[in-house]
């Protein structure tokens, strides 16, 4: 198995495990923090959420893009890119707008609409880690 192969999986799966989670643990507590320390809570969970997800994410796109062109018809690497872009595209479209509203103030409706979308990425991660489990390089 390729080194390459070995460091986007690697990324891929810890990515994978982070989002469930954050999924299942860290966004429905979110709505237990209070709303008189809401706002400071959402400002520092994004400020330090940036350091562990920010340079998976970006490396997890460069190695998948990195696989991709050196093996351009592998359909696989291609549904596994075109997976990362949506992960990119709901990350920055759905879940850092309706951030950026909650640490303006907290809203039910927000927290309730950035539990339920971020089932998309959950899926996401979780369908590329085991596509690239089975595929193996």
């Amino acid at each position: 198995m390729p080194v390459l192969f070995k460091a986007h999986l690697f990324l891929t799966l810890y990515m994978t495990g982070l989002i469930w989670f954050v999924q299942v643990v860290h966004y429905p507590l979110m709505g237990r923090v209070g709303e008189g320390f809401f706002v400071a809570y959402e400002r520092a969970h994004t400020r330090l959420t940036s350091w562990v997800t920010a340079p998976p994410m970006l490396l997890e796109l460069a190695t998948g893009a990195a696989l991709l062109y050196f093996d351009p018809v592998s359909a696989l690497l291609q549904a596994n890119l075109a997976g990362i872009l949506m992960l990119w595209a709901s990350t920055f479209f759905i879940q850092v707008p309706l951030h950026g509203s909650l640490s303006r103030a907290f809203s039910p409706a927000a927290h309730r609409k950035l539990v339920l979308s971020n089932w998309l990425r959950t899926a996401l991660w979780t369908g590329r880690g085991v596509l690239l489990l089975g595929w193996g390089g």
